[in-house]
């Protein structure tokens, strides 16, 4: 069968085009700029190339609109076309699926999670929005067992694609108001997801779940537990949303009859992933990629920081993520740099997401407006990443942390501090 995706450069895209690959499919792939993941992507087999030449399924990214002129060629030929959460749930099917869900952590959570599995033998394929070293920095592993652990997404209701066997449910947040409007409209889609397996492993302390399963038997964790004393005393990766995190893949493994001496050792083990406080060391800073662009996870990124680098002058740069986003979140935003433990805050323009903005929200809201809400001398306002570079290289002392973070473009400047 040969499989084109448009918009392969996308993280979950292309763990799925490795996913197809590993089956004997051809796999063939666009997007509209060559990265890094469309780079190793081309070095693994999968030709990076518009043509639909003797195609028989596209999959395409939710970020692609029905009159992509691409995806519409490929209608007009008769191919079989499915979005993204479509073709993962057709993968779900055949497995016994561990799904990971939640506004936060979900990459984290799968990651350990499926380590986790990995190491005592349980041999899962693993489907997750991240890159792990253990991979060997792919997005994706081939398992001979009949366990699949993915990263289940809720933006418009994707997750409702899945057909799981067990739901971790991380936490539950207002978030892509663009979609859903309002956390009642969020709660509402995770009610028809849970619906979907009567196993649920979920966060005790977060208030939206609770409200979420108050009919609803679920196996919980929380930070109040025993489990989290020794979890927290094991793990290399800070802050007491990892420890959260771990938890859960703690009780997954519970779950799945792994001993609990041996699911602890494994999660000791872990040492981060992609984009997700990765630690990179040059002859004079520690600079940290980190992809927090909620601003919850902004603020505990930041604490969590502080934590690990208690004596050390913090820098933070951040960039971030929608339009329609940050204007719905201005004012949470604002709130969490204040409260930033941080000495220096630079914040950069907005990233436009392509086909998710909105005219009001362009209009209403910048960055610049963000920092004057702050009305803090630690907040400051840098447009381009080149002006960024040039203030780090010449305030950010030797042996201080610089904490490059957002889900957008700001990557390349992690990559351009960080180049030898």
């Amino acid at each position: 069968m040969k499989i084109h995706f448009i918009g392969i450069g996308g993280i979950g895209m292309s763990a799925l085009a490795r996913y197809s690959l590993s089956e004997d499919n051809v796999v063939t792939g666009s997007d509209l700029v060559k990265t890094e993941i469309t780079n190793e992507l081309e070095k693994e087999g999968i030709a990076i190339t518009k043509s639909l030449k003797n195609v028989d399924l596209v999959v395409y990214s939710n970020a692609i609109k029905d009159n992509h002129p691409e995806l519409k060629k490929a209608k007009d030929l008769g191919v079989d076309c499915i979005k993204y959460a479509e073709a993962l749930g057709r993968i779900t099917k055949k497995y016994f699926t561990i799904a990971i869900s939640g506004t936060h952590g979900k990459s984290t959570t799968t990651a350990m999670t499926a380590l986790t599995l990995i190491n005592n033998g349980l041999d899962p394929t693993v489907i997750i929005g991240t890159k792990l070293k253990e991979f060997n920095n792919s997005n994706f592993r081939k398992g001979k067992s009949k366990y699949l652990v993915i990263e289940a997404d809720e933006y418009k209701e994707a997750f409702l694609n899945y057909n799981p066997d067990i739901i971790v449910l991380t936490n539950i947040e207002a978030d892509h108001l663009d979609y859903y409007k309002n956390i009642d409209n969020i709660l509402n889609a995770f009610k028809k997801y849970i619906k979907k397996t009567d196993i649920i492993i979920a966060n005790k302390d977060d208030d939206n779940i609770l409200r979420l399963l108050k009919s609803r038997k679920f196996k919980g964790f929380s930070l109040k537990s025993k489990d989290a004393k020794i979890i927290s005393s094991v793990i290399k990766v800070p802050g007491d949303y990892n420890v959260s995190n771990a938890l859960a893949a703690l009780e997954v493994a519970k779950f799945l009859k792994i001993k609990k001496e041996d699911a602890v050792k494994s999660l000791s083990k872990y040492n981060g992933s992609w984009r997700r406080f990765e630690i990179f060391r040059t002859k004079d800073l520690t600079i940290i990629s980190d992809y927090a662009h909620h601003p919850t996870a902004v603020l505990k990124t930041l604490i969590a920081t502080r934590e690990k680098f208690n004596n050390k002058k913090i820098t933070c740069v951040f960039q971030p993520h929608q339009y329609h986003r940050t204007y719905s979140f201005f004012n949470e935003f604002a709130d969490a740099l204040k409260k930033a433990p941080v000495d220096k805050i630079i914040l950069s323009e907005i990233y436009d997401v392509k086909g998710r903005e909105d005219k009001k929200s362009k209009k209403s809201v910048c960055s610049e407006k963000i920092v004057r809400s702050v009305n803090d001398p630690r907040v400051i306002f840098i447009k381009s990443f080149d002006e960024i570079k040039k203030y780090v290289i010449k305030n950010c002392k030797r042996g201080s942390v610089v904490v490059v973070m957002g889900a957008g473009n700001i990557y390349n400047l992690f990559l351009d501090l960080t180049k030898k």
